[in-house]
């Protein structure tokens, strides 16, 4: 992980921060009882909270339903409830099964049903059964503990080999705060506002229009910047919530401490982007785009997800193949407006860098220097348009055979 200085990373993912409790099980909706599929998430106190979510036209119901209960609580929350194996999408009970899980929470925990938010993750177009969740409720909630970070990581799991999970420590004035965050995703993953499913926790106090500003900020130059097969999901999520338990000063402006909550954020969300990108499905490389010189940063954002998106290009990493012609064809097609006559391209790992192009032509390389380059597992493409000052990141994985076959037969 890269260091920042001030930033300290830490065990603890959604229960890093303080007042945050979590459990996870498996409740039926998995057939291998090994997996946890089901998950929980509680504040000691009322949080600030603020979300973002996929623009795809067709959203699952939890997302219905969460936007609706954000919207009665004033943008306040108390626990999260999440679902792997289901979707719960394209339903015609979806939203009555969603709010039927936030009911069942809120009993649990004697909280408001508005207080809770809901998610699932899966299979589209199967009926969620909701006796399963029922009969594991009490167990779930009665489970909570302050280090069950892990056991709710795994239960959001669905085509994911690995947990992922990001925390970090910092200061505002005299008081240690921290920001924590677990997050699930492998396929079907090319977001617009969001991608898969993340959930944030903060001990920070913070507004409620502070706390949005910065999601959704973030969330641009993160999450949004992530692709690994240029679907976007029906279900895709991110949530953050802050208890104020750290006892810093309210955030109510962008002041000085709002800048250091901004920066941990940005350091959790990249962090579990760079995860998630690792971790596509089939993958065996991470991708890595930076474009410097942009006149815009939506320039700089657009052409980096241009190329990291481009199937052919994907391909070309697999294979190991410095084809950069693919890069520039990505570049081209970019909707940005850039003079392609000023553009370098060079590709880098920890085996070395080598220049492809410049000024939009071609320049002589070693073939052989290239492949070694490409043969590691963390590949760098660095773009300068030199047209401005702007840059920007995005990230994904090369596309390999595995990627069909486990699509192949998801629902199996």
């Amino acid at each position: 992980m890269q260091s920042y200085d001030g930033y300290t990373y830490i065990d603890g993912g959604v229960c890093a921060s303080k007042g945050f409790m979590a459990n996870g099980l498996n409740c039926g909706l998995n057939p291998d009882k090994n997996k946890n599929d089901l998950c929980l998430v509680k504040s000691d106190t009322l949080c600030t909270c603020a979300a973002v979510y996929t623009q795809n036209k067709v959203k699952g119901a939890p997302i219905l339903v969460t936007k609706e209960n954000l919207k009665k609580s004033n943008g306040h929350a108390r626990a999260v409830i999440a679902n792997s194996k289901n979707a719960n999408t394209c339903n015609i009970d979806g939203v009555e099964k969603a709010q039927m899980m936030c009911d069942l929470t809120a009993q649990e925990l004697n909280i408001s049903p508005d207080e809770v938010i809901v998610a699932s993750t899966g299979v589209i177009g199967q009926i969620l059964p909701i006796e399963p969740i029922k009969n594991s409720i009490h167990d779930l909630a009665s489970g909570l503990t302050y280090d069950g970070n892990e056991r709710a990581a795994t239960a959001i799991m669905t085509t994911d080999t690995v947990k992922k999970e990001v925390s970090v420590e910092f200061m505002i004035g005299d008081k240690v705060c921290h920001i924590g965050g677990m997050a699930k995703g492998s396929g079907m993953i090319h977001p617009n506002m969001a991608t898969t499913l993340n959930f944030i926790t903060s001990d920070v106090d913070i507004s409620s229009d502070m706390i949005q500003k910065a999601l959704s900020k973030i969330t641009k130059i993160t999450y949004n910047c992530l692709s690994v097969d240029g679907d976007t999901s029906t279900n895709d999520m991110v949530c953050i919530m802050a208890n104020g338990m750290a006892k810093n000063n309210k955030i109510v402006s962008e002041n000085d401490d709002y800048k250091v909550f901004e920066m941990g954020l940005y350091i959790v969300m990249s962090e579990m982007t760079k995860m998630l990108a690792k971790d596509g499905e089939g993958a065996t490389k991470l991708l890595e785009c930076t474009v410097c010189g942009a006149p815009s940063l939506d320039t700089a954002i657009t052409v980096a997800k241009s190329v990291i998106r481009s199937p052919l290009f994907k391909c070309a990493m697999f294979g190991e193949d410095a084809n950069w012609g693919r890069i520039l064809c990505a570049i081209g097609y970019a909707d940005a407006e850039f003079d392609i006559n000023c553009v370098d391209v060079a590709l880098r790992s920890e085996f070395g860098k080598i220049s492809v192009c410049k000024n939009g032509a071609g320049v002589d390389f070693s073939e052989d220097t290239a492949s070694k380059i490409l043969s590691s597992d963390e590949i760098y493409i660095d773009i300068d348009l030199k047209q401005g000052s702007e840059k920007a990141k995005a990230w994904g994985c090369d596309l390999t055979y595995d990627y069909v076959k486990i699509n192949g037969d998801y629902r199996s």
